[in-house]
């Protein structure tokens, strides 16, 4: 199973579950050199960065995201 069917799956644990899996995975990452815990935070960012261009997303203003949010609170 690669990654991308792993996340889908992943996703579809209900919210306890995935923040159990989620604490799992981070505390399994605390062993990293900080060099190999910078690298792997740079790769990240890269591939959202590049995932961000790719899309031609322009974003969203913030006024417009929090006026969404607050609406949803309500």
């Amino acid at each position: 199973m690669g990654i991308d069917e792993l996340e889908t799956e992943a996703l579809k644990l209900a919210p306890a579950a995935r923040a159990r899996l989620a604490e799992r995975l981070l505390a399994s990452l605390e062993g990293l050199s900080d060099e190999e815990n910078a690298r792997l935070w740079g790769d990240e960012a890269q591939r959202r960065d590049d995932a961000w261009e790719a899309n031609g997303n322009a974003g969203n203003a913030a006024a417009d995201v929090f006026r969404e949010a607050r609406a949803g609170l309500k």
